[in-house]
């Protein structure tokens, strides 16, 4: 089904709560700028359920409130590059320019206002136990200089996360340089193809894109 049959069916007062909270994950399946896991945090954290979202119906649906507004905004963005990529191509450029390709790329959240300090750092928090659960690599796939080295970009991203989140989500350069260069670093680990060291370090990747926009991110100083 689309995003659409999905938020219709979590304003549905007709359905059964647990199948509008079903929705409500379906349309982020549908619509996940940050991913799935830190989107749902993201938009459930800037709802303010009571206690549980999966209790508090109106919750959900200021959830979905949230994330369509996003979303309006990414589709606006979307054609926004089409048409001018029409135009480019009309004009004989057949690629498009790197920096207008990556606005697009990556985890961001789509806004008319700036991103939602608690939500960024419900998404970041989230995805922060995800990545200290992650198994480590086996040392049987690195010789071991180059393990210490894994090992210490591993170690230097959990701490710019924890310093991130110390912070309380505050825009901080530090972080989001460190996050940039813990980034930087896991790329030259990454193999082409399906390098069975890929499947350890590209979540972690993931994870600094995160971090490293979260950081970055130009954030209301107070929440309404």
């Amino acid at each position: 089904m689309s995003f659409g049959t999905y938020a219709r069916r979590v304003r549905d007062e007709a359905l059964d709560p647990r199948a509008r909270h079903m929705a409500l994950r379906c349309a982020v399946g549908r619509y996940g700028p940050l991913g799935f896991n830190a989107t749902w945090a993201y938009v459930t954290a800037v709802a303010r359920p009571l206690p549980d979202v999966r209790r508090d119906v109106p919750a959900l649906v200021r959830a979905l409130d949230v994330l369509e507004a996003s979303r309006s905004v990414r589709l606006a963005e979307e054609a926004a590059f089409a048409a001018a990529r029409r135009a480019e191509k009309a004009a004989g450029r057949r690629t498009p320019r790197a920096a207008d390709a990556a606005a697009l790329a990556g985890p961001r959240w789509p806004g008319r206002t700036p991103p939602s300090r608690l939500g960024l750092v419900a998404a970041v928090a989230d995805r922060d136990r995800w990545f200290r659960g992650l198994p480590f690599p086996d040392e049987s796939l690195l010789p071991d200089e180059r393990f210490r080295d894994l090992a210490v970009l591993h170690d230097r991203l959990g701490a710019a996360a924890a310093a991130y989140l110390a912070r309380l989500g505050d825009p901080d350069g530090e972080v989001r340089a460190s996050a940039a260069e813990a980034a930087r670093g896991i790329d030259a680990f990454v193999r082409p193809g399906y390098a069975p060291l890929n499947g350890f370090v590209l979540p972690w990747r993931r994870f600094a894109a995160l971090l490293g926009y979260a950081a970055g991110a130009v954030q209301p100083s107070d929440e309404t």
